[in-house]
């Protein structure tokens, strides 16, 4: 019977040297052998983004601790099949973010796509992010990611298994729910403004912030109740309830096949 300890790979968006990811790491180092490889510099709002048309370089910064001049999703794809190919990891976690991953942040969050290209990968993996603007205290993000990851480790997982967590900053939490995505808007005002030169330029992303009232979202649990929110995710992102409607379009010069088109 293997006595070795179970192998777990820790990422991020915010660069390796972030408070998060260090609170992270000290979370999960008495669980397992953790390995770290992220990007060299902040790759906030990086969403999936791989770099296929330039070179990456990995930087040892000290024993099973590197950064990538990369993508939090290059990251996640050099340490899984290169750094750790030979032993690959039983777990994978990203974060702790600094700032909300909720709602429709997952479809820009580079913590979130970092977890999502290790579980395409086979490993199972869960995505931290604690959710305030400042300040930033993550000792009750640290806590709850090593209770989690200590339940995660203690079962077999399925490969693909993918977990979304915010945690409330600036309070206690009582307790965790698990949540579906809920929806919510930081406004969509563009700022224009002129450099010294008499060029325009433009920053975009709003500060508005409000969310929909959606009982079991995430956005309920971590905003009205200030609870963890725990959100299993899937890659599957085909309408299924819009397939009967397309299924009426009529296309001129074009034969539909498939179920319902003749075929």
């Amino acid at each position: 019977m293997s006595t070795s300890r179970p192998r777990i790979l820790v990422s991020n968006d915010d660069g390796y040297f972030s408070e998060g990811l260090q609170t992270l790491v000290e979370a999960v180092s008495p669980l397992g052998e953790v390995w770290v490889v992220a990007p060299d510099r902040e790759q906030s709002a990086a969403s999936h983004a791989i770099s296929l048309h330039r070179p990456l370089r990995i930087k040892e910064v000290r024993e099973r601790w590197f950064s990538v001049d990369g993508t939090p999703t290059d990251c996640s794809y050099l340490a899984v099949n290169h750094l750790l190919k030979d032993n690959r990891p039983q777990l994978m976690v990203s974060g702790i973010n600094h700032g909300a991953n909720l709602a429709d942040d997952v479809m820009y969050s580079g913590t979130v796509a970092a977890a999502m290209e290790a579980a395409f990968l086979g490993i199972p993996a869960i995505a931290f992010s604690l959710v305030t603007r400042g300040p930033f205290d993550f000792k009750p993000a640290g806590r709850f990611a090593r209770a989690l990851v200590t339940e995660a480790l203690s079962r077999p997982l399925p490969p693909r298994m993918l977990l979304n967590v915010n945690i409330p900053g600036g309070v206690e939490p009582d307790g965790y729910v698990i949540t579906k995505q809920g929806r919510h808007s930081y406004g969509q005002n563009v700022v224009e403004k002129e450099d010294p030169r008499g060029r325009k330029y433009y920053w975009i992303g709003g500060t508005e912030y409000a969310h929909d009232d959606i009982p079991g979202s995430d956005c309920n649990a971590v905003f009205d109740e200030k609870r963890v929110s725990v959100t299993p995710m899937h890659f599957e992102m085909t309408d299924h309830g819009r397939i009967p409607e397309l299924s009426g379009w009529n296309l001129q010069g074009f034969k539909r096949h498939g179920p319902g088109g003749g075929d």
